[in-house]
């Protein structure tokens, strides 16, 4: 097996070691000094289940890879439309687009039989841009469970979590899951092939949609959002929208929000993705998170005022942070 990670962040570095390990060919594809320190030194990755160094091919032109059998992607979901260019010099017939992402995937409505199927959310995938970039056929859907971050250039932290659930859009146990699922818990993670594994999007959205939005609004850990009443109150409401969005699209998450609630104050003094994002003033991955969700409960009739203002908010805040980038 050949694979190829586009965007070999935290994650991405984290999963192309593993798979090394695993005895795959893996090709990481990053940038900076990040690029530099792993083509000398390799990945070192630091675990509480022990730690290890992995030396995969690295490089910045993905024309240096070649044809691939899976192309992962570490990138955020807001660079998804401009990627395509990248991509296609490792596409061949039967190459997979496996998408790590949080929030709603732009293949979400694809084989999903019902009255949406074949729907193109707008705020997810702008005119096509992301679709035409990658194409719906490649894709594998993907829900991280794992937390990882970037110590210092070529040293990946791996805080807690080995589960990477994947699966088809049709839900369907097809045989190009069965092989990476294999490769990936040879080498020491945990790959289950879902044949739903739009439950396991809603079930993550349900924490993602409020504490990541908020915690850029207040710059509070996720702890701290659950401490303070009033918030705690917001996040609640916004998760009961969810929950109402998710089963008028046909999901209904099987988790209580009292437990999901728990499952976040576990976290402890953890910064979500977004706040971590607006700290390096980067752009906000909202879209897929929280404006997908909006879009939705328009074309569902829901109601769902709170994840609107929050919504409002927030955009506003996304507009700043890239004029302040921009300027």
């Amino acid at each position: 097996m050949k694979v190829a990670v586009l965007g070999a962040g935290a994650i991405g570095a984290y999963v192309g070691a593993a798979l090394h390990r695993a005895g795959v060919e893996v090709h990481l594809i990053a940038r900076g000094e990040h690029l530099a320190v792993m083509r000398k030194s390799g990945v070192r990755v630091l675990s509480p289940r022990g730690d290890f160094t992995a030396h995969p091919n690295t490089t910045d032109d993905p024309r240096e890879v070649g044809p691939v059998d899976h192309v992962f992607l570490g990138l955020k979901a807001n660079s998804y439309a401009a990627a395509g260019e990248m991509i296609k010099p490792m596409l061949h017939e039967t190459t997979s687009i496996v998408a790590a992402q949080n929030g709603i995937p732009w293949w979400y409505f694809h084989r999903l039989a019902g009255p949406y199927e074949g729907y193109r959310i707008e705020s997810v995938d702008p005119g096509g841009a992301v679709t035409a970039a990658l194409p719906l056929e490649r894709a594998i859907g993907c829900v991280v469970y794992a937390a990882t971050e970037i110590e210092a250039p070529g040293v990946i932290r791996h805080l807690e979590g080995t589960r990477f659930s994947i699966g088809e859009p049709s839900g369907e146990l097809s045989p190009r899951c069965a092989e990476l699922s294999e490769a990936m818990i040879a080498g020491d993670l945990k790959c289950p092939v879902e044949a739903d594994l739009r439950h396991d999007i809603w079930v993550k959205l349900m924490g993602n949609v409020a504490f990541n939005p908020i915690s850029a609004l207040t710059r509070a850990t996720m702890a701290g959002i659950c401490r303070h009443r009033s918030t705690r109150e917001v996040v609640v409401t916004m998760m009961r929208e969810t929950v109402e969005v998710a089963r008028r699209v046909g999901c209904d998450p099987q988790i209580s929000i009292e437990r999901r609630m728990a499952g976040a104050e576990r976290a402890g003094e953890h910064k979500t993705s977004t706040l971590q994002d607006l700290e390096k003033g980067k752009p906000l991955e909202l879209d897929v998170l929280l404006a997908a969700v909006v879009e939705l409960a328009d074309l569902t009739g829901a109601s769902v005022p709170t994840l609107r203002a929050v919504h409002a908010v927030t955009d506003l805040l996304d507009e700043q942070v890239r004029l302040v980038a921009s300027a």
